[in-house]
């Protein structure tokens, strides 16, 4: 009696959500692939650009379509604990060699950059040896 009720505790056991193997899971990598291109980069974008110009502000792109010579694509793609968090594609057209259109989203910036602000005035920092000489 007591053997039959230890295995149907066993067997039971493995029906639940309480099962221990479900407590352990592998590690997880967090993974980033493609080309992390920032809004503020896409803005400093204009219509009349070189290929190099762009390959300049937003990097050299992931794909490039022997078929489709005239648009780089820039996809992103972020994994954390094996599920896809960010998934973006930014687009370039060009004509020729110059830039014709933008499509698609960009990252944000990873900090916002504060303009400098013009009423506060200008330091700078003077060498050690320069402030003991004016005593």
């Amino acid at each position: 009696m007591r053997a039959l009720i230890i295995a149907a505790v066993i067997a039971l056991s493995g029906c639940t959500s309480m099962n221990p193997v479900h407590w352990i899971s592998p590690y997880k990598m967090e993974i980033q692939q493609g080309n992390y291109v920032t809004a503020d980069a896409v803005a400093k974008l204009k219509p009349g650009m070189t290929r190099s110009q762009v390959r300049f502000l937003l990097g050299t792109p992931l794909l490039t379509d022997a078929f489709h010579s005239n648009r780089w694509d820039y996809p992103y793609q972020d994994t954390k604990q094996g599920k896809l968090v960010d998934k973006t594609l930014l687009t370039v057209f060009f004509e020729g060699d110059t830039m014709v259109r933008v499509e698609g989203t960009a990252q944000p910036a990873e900090r916002a950059v504060l303009p400098v602000d013009a009423s506060a005035p200008a330091q700078q920092a003077q060498p050690a040896s320069q402030e003991g000489q004016k005593q």
